[in-house]
């Protein structure tokens, strides 16, 4: 199983974050996200989304200044900012654009 970013920047006890950094053509490795998170994007592109069997599930499109909050609810993914996506918490993801994609995603980690 991969990580959800390309590199962690920084990680504490309340949160994660990453950049994630795809080339055109290239894909995520297959990853499964375990806390809720926001992710703000630098530079954009269309993103096909997987399941962890490989399935297509959907394309989105991003363009820089775009943001993205989701919900672990039961093993799935959902927006938390009324975009109506939904995705398995296990999912990979491909830069089907022309140009590179580039984000920021902050896990946020459950207070006890």
């Amino acid at each position: 199983m991969g990580n959800v970013g390309t590199i962690k920047v920084f990680e504490d006890d309340r949160v994660a974050i990453w950049e994630l950094v795809m080339e055109p053509g290239e894909s995520t490795p297959i990853h499964t996200h375990a806390h809720d998170y926001v992710f703000y994007i630098l530079e954009g592109a269309t993103i096909e989304v997987f399941d962890a069997g490989g399935a297509f599930l959907y394309t989105f499109e991003s363009k820089a200044g775009d943001a993205f909050a989701f919900k672990c609810v039961d093993g799935e993914l959902v927006s938390a900012d009324g975009k109506g996506l939904r995705t398995p918490v296990t999912h990979s993801a491909r830069n089907a654009g022309t140009t590179r994609f580039r984000e920021i995603l902050v896990e946020t980690k459950a207070r006890g």
